[in-house]
């Protein structure tokens, strides 16, 4: 069993003050002599988590597979997160915490991707602020694993979740440990008895920690974008300080050559590579990827340009092909996008490619939308350059990766560079590839990831904000829905190898 950091605090500790007050909880009821009070029975409880959304949409998706909830567990519509029923435990009153165990078993499934998980008795328990689940796999039964640390609040509602080491080998991906799960809900089933305005307050409450989440995929998504408009910024210096050319290009024209810097995105990447996939990706026909399962590179741009009017269309040379999922010398995945191309008009535009999917091409598919900084085109030394352009994938995009991300998902963003002139020199003809806008973008996402990890840790909870017993916890009615998970990533790497 892998070593756990240590980070066992007691989460809801600090609610000593405020017990004597929540007179109309499960604690009040309790009872009566010391003895009794240190552990309150409860019962009723329902607990929802949707695992992560990105994982259900790649079972549902490209594994085909399905979902089943049975035995009281069941599923939102939609593929939506699970819930686990006829929750029964303890509440301990002198450490201040809950530990409740559920009924209801969920099994994953897919035949094309060859696997089978089933998941039951589902705990939590806020004194180790983790979710845990007794997880059958390939015939074996392992109790009590350990699939999600949770950030406790006092309504116990829309509690941020991360999945950890284990999680990442059960679900099959090794970059799942510590990345953000679907937020948690533990609630009290709504009595008849009590439509009292404690249940609205636990209502109005629920969204509460929901800014904690939300500051956090912000401070992430701050922090990659902070760091990309500098390297924008040292590009166009260090192009500023070069000296012009001789005879400027014209405000609109052919495009010389120019690269387009792209990685599709870096969880697919890991995935067809590293995951369970067990893949390869070539880059062929000038394109190039870099290392380290980097991002790819295409090139020898032809198009057009008006810097007048911002405009630009350009088409590079260039495939690239991910494979993986090989049975028998058959391939599950067979993935070609060539002839790509990108339009920009006053900041926004698209990008599109020929798609060849197990052999069936379809041509001109748009893959993204794109947003650009800035919506003006300026040339430099007769080189126009647009670093970071945010990529979205579009419905055809998400039909072209057989359902593996939805519409909407962020993308890696788009690097774009283009030659005005035969003479131009492009950015990246002396920086092979090791510096410049996209390393720096990679890098900035790699670091946001481990700050949110460490900003989402247990002790970030009720120990920050308050010390009221946990009302969800103690009998009052909550909300029992949860938010679809920030951010869809499905980041697939190595598979932690068995001791």
């Amino acid at each position: 069993m892998p070593v756990r950091s240590p980070r066992r605090s007691l989460a809801l500790a600090a609610a000593v003050a405020t017990a004597a007050a929540v007179g109309t909880t499960a604690l009040a009821v309790a009872g009566a002599t010391s003895a009794s009070a240190a552990e309150v029975p409860l019962s009723g409880y329902e607990l929802t988590w949707g695992i992560k959304q990105s994982y259900r949409t790649y079972v549902t998706g490209m594994a085909a597979g399905a979902f089943t909830a049975t035995d009281g567990a069941s599923q939102a519509a939609d593929n939506g997160a699970f819930t686990f029923t006829d929750g029964t435990g303890t509440y301990d009153s002198t450490a201040h915490t809950v530990d409740l165990g559920f009924k209801g078993s969920l099994k994953i499934e897919s035949t094309l991707h060859r696997f089978e998980i089933t998941l039951s008795d589902v705990k939590f328990d806020s004194a180790a602020a983790e979710i845990t689940a007794d997880v059958t796999k390939s015939g074996t039964t392992t109790q009590d694993v350990p699939l999600a640390d949770v950030t406790v609040t006092q309504a116990m509602s829309a509690m941020e979740t991360r999945l950890t080491e284990e999680a990442a080998d059960v679900f099959g991906s090794a970059s799942y440990e510590g990345a953000a799960g679907d937020p948690l809900t533990v609630a009290k089933v709504a009595q008849s008895q009590s439509p009292s305005p404690s249940a609205s307050a636990s209502e109005s409450t629920s969204p509460s920690p929901s800014p904690s989440a939300s500051a956090s995929a912000s401070a992430s998504a701050s922090a990659s974008q902070s760091a990309s408009p500098s390297a924008s910024a040292s590009a166009s210096t260090s192009q500023s300080a070069s000296p012009s050319a001789t005879t400027p290009a014209p405000a609109k024209g052919d495009i010389a050559d120019g690269t387009l810097g792209w990685g599709v995105k870096e969880s697919f990447r890991t995935y067809v590579v590293d995951g369970v996939a067990k893949g390869e990706i070539t880059a062929s026909g000038g394109a190039t990827q870099a290392a380290d399962n980097g991002i790819f590179t295409f090139v020898k741009a032809t198009g057009e340009y008006d810097t007048d009017a911002d405009t630009l269309s350009a088409a590079f040379q260039g495939s690239v092909n991910f494979k993986g999922h090989e049975e028998n010398g058959e391939y599950g995945l067979d993935l070609t996008l060539s002839d790509v191309r990108a339009t920009l008009d006053e900041g926004a535009g698209r990008l599109t490619a020929d798609v060849t999917s197990l052999g069936e091409k379809s041509q001109d598919v748009v893959l993204a939308d794109l947003k650009a900084v800035k919506s003006d085109l300026t040339a430099t030394d007769d080189v126009i350059t647009v670093n970071d352009v945010a990529a979205t994938l579009t419905e055809a995009g998400a039909e072209a990766f057989g359902g593996f991300y939805t519409a909407g998902t962020e993308l890696d963003p788009v690097d774009l560079a283009v030659a005005l002139t035969d003479d131009a020199t492009l950015p990246d003809d002396d920086s092979n590839g090791t510096s410049g806008p996209s390393a720096t973008a990679t890098n900035s996402g790699t670091t946001g990831g481990t700050t949110g990890s460490t900003t989402g840790g247990v002790t970030g909870g009720l120990a920050n904000t308050g010390s009221d017993v946990p009302a969800g916890a103690l009998g009052t009615a909550a909300a029992v829905t949860v938010a679809a998970g920030a951010g869809v990533v499905f980041a697939m790497r190595r598979r932690r190898t068995e001791a």
